[in-house]
C-alpha cells in the first residue's frame, strides 16, 4: 500500500464514518457496552453489521463455541437498541488461523469483504475489539481490501512494554500479525495504562445506566452480575475505547508510530524501517461515559442520539 495513502487513511475521521464491529460479546462485559454506544450513535457512526468473533476461556468450550455464543449476545442487545432491522448480527470464525497465510472461511470474513469493495466516499473502519481472526481471514482471502479499510484495534500492550501479551492478540497470534504485517491502515489501542483508564465501579453504573430502558437494565445487570461473580470492587470497560476513537478521536490521543514485529515469545521488536500505524497514549475517560450515558438516556426517553 502506498504511504502517503495509508497516512491518509489514519487522519482521525471528521464526521459521520461506515463501519462494522467484530466483538467477542460474551466473553467480557465492556463489549456489551462499546456495541449498544455504537448503535445508539446513528448519526455518527453508521453501523452496518457486527460480527461475532471466536473466543476461548472459562466461559467457552472452545474458540467455536465462544463465537456461537458471543451471536446470541449481539443479536440480544442489537434488537434491545431497537436496530435489528437495519444492523446484521453475522457468524464469524469457528477456529483459529492454523498459519500465516491460512485464512478462515466465515460469513464474517466474506461479509467484510463485500462491504470494503462495495464503491463509497471513504474507508469502511473495522472496529476491532477482540480476537481480529475474522478480519485477518479477509485480507488474507481478498488483499485488496488493504487499500479501502481502516482497522481500529483494541489489543496488546503499549510499544515500550517488555510484553505484548493480553487476551486480544494472543488468542490468535497468526492473525495478530497479519494486522501488523500487512500494511492494513490501523490505529493500535493497547491495554494497560491506556485503554486501561476507563475503570468504572458497580455504583457509577448503578447510578447511570439502571432504570434507563431495557437496554440500560441489560447493561446494569450484566455489570451486576458480572462484579459479583469477580467480588470486585471496580472493572475496566476496555472495548470502549475503539468506539471512542470513532465517535470523537479527541477522546483518544495518538501518535504515528512505525508498525512494530510480533515476535514468537509475544514481545514487541522495533522496527524503524516498517510501515506507520496510529497508536493511542492516553483516553479521556470522563467525556466517554458522559457521551454514553447521554445516547443512553436519550434512548431510554425515545428522543433519539445524534
Amino acid at each position: 500500500m502506498d504511504d502517503a495513502l495509508r497516512v491518509t487513511r489514519l487522519t482521525p475521521p471528521a464526521g459521520p464514518v461506515s463501519m462494522v464491529l467484530d466483538t467477542d460479546t460474551a466473553n467480557e462485559i465492556d463489549d456489551h457496552f462499546a456495541l449498544a454506544w455504537a448503535l445508539l450513535s446513528p448519526q455518527r457512526l453508521k453501523l452496518e453489521a457486527v460480527y461475532a468473533a471466536p473466543f476461548h476461556n472459562s466461559l467457552s468450550t472452545g474458540p467455536g463455541d465462544g463465537m456461537c455464543k458471543s451471536l446470541r449476545q449481539i443479536e440480544r442487545i442489537v434488537a434491545l437498541a431497537g436496530r435489528t432491522a437495519d444492523v446484521p448480527a453475522v457468524a464469524g470464525s469457528e477456529r483459529w488461523m492454523e498459519g500465516p497465510a491460512s485464512p478462515v472461511k466465515s460469513d464474517a470474513a466474506a461479509d467484510l469483504v463485500r462491504r470494503a469493495m462495495e464503491d463509497r466516499p471513504g474507508p469502511l473502519y473495522v472496529a476491532s475489539i477482540a480476537a481480529p481472526t475474522n478480519i485477518a481471514s479477509a485480507i488474507l482471502l481478498e488483499s485488496g481490501i488493504i487499500e479501502r479499510i481502516v482497522v481500529v484495534w483494541l489489543a496488546g500492550q503499549p510499544l515500550e512494554w517488555p510484553s505484548a501479551s493480553e487476551f486480544n492478540l494472543r488468542q490468535d497470534l497468526h492473525a495478530s500479525r497479519v494486522l501488523l504485517d500487512s500494511g492494513v491502515p490501523l490505529v493500535l489501542i493497547p491495554c494497560s495504562l491506556v485503554a486501561e483508564q476507563l475503570r468504572t465501579t458497580l455504583w457509577e453504573l448503578e447510578a447511570r445506566f439502571k432504570g434507563r430502558g431495557p437496554l440500560g437494565e441489560h447493561l446494569y445487570a450484566a455489570a451486576a452480575d458480572f462484579y459479583a461473580r469477580h467480588k470486585i470492587h471496580s472493572n475496566v470497560l476496555w472495548d470502549l475505547s475503539a468506539v471512542a476513537w470513532l465517535l470523537e478521536p479527541k477522546w483518544v490521543t495518538t501518535d504515528l508510530r512505525h508498525a512494530p514485529r510480533l515476535m514468537d515469545q509475544v514481545t514487541w521488536s522495533a522496527d524503524g524501517q516498517r510501515h506507520l500505524m496510529r497508536v493511542a497514549r492516553h483516553i479521556g475517560r470522563d467525556g466517554i461515559f458522559d457521551d454514553l450515558c447521554a445516547r443512553l438516556e436519550a434512548h431510554a426517553s425515545g428522543k433519539g442520539a445524534s
